[in-house]
């Protein structure tokens, strides 16, 4: 893991499939590298800037928690350790959740290449309480 969280973003691609090779069921979306910082280790997927980021993990195999999949129960939280996303779309979503760097994967969409550590449902709760925004479930 020496050196991942330093890598530079990667260029967005335009229609390419899984194999690198552009195919007719691609579309012209933009897509970015996604990584994710499992319990269980580092999963790396293609995410399309119109796709959330909770449904492409599912769409690869990779088990991400949530409830509400709206963006207001903070299940799906994670940490961004690199990038940019796009949360406009969350029910609940508080600049100072920004300033802390979670984001809410059912709702989170890319704007660049990303690295997340997931699983921060009760760190967000924390950070939520510590500053008396709504924390679902707490």
């Amino acid at each position: 893991m020496a050196g991942e969280a330093d890598e530079e973003p990667q260029a967005p691609r335009r229609g390419v499939g899984s194999s690198g090779e552009s195919s007719p069921e691609s579309s012209n979306e933009t897509s970015w590298d996604v990584a994710f910082e499992l319990p269980g280790g580092i999963r790396r997927l293609r995410c399309g800037e119109g796709e959330y980021l909770w449904w492409a993990a599912a769409r690869e195999g990779i088990a991400l928690p949530s409830i509400c999949l709206q963006g207001r129960c903070l299940e799906c939280a994670g940490r961004l350790l690199h990038g940019r996303v796009d949360q406009s779309s969350a029910d609940s979503y508080f600049p100072e959740d920004e300033a802390a760097g979670f984001v809410l994967l059912c709702r989170a969409r890319p704007r660049s290449s990303l690295r997340i550590r997931t699983h921060q449902a009760a760190e967000m709760r924390a950070h939520r309480l510590a500053h008396g925004l709504p924390a679902p479930y707490a």
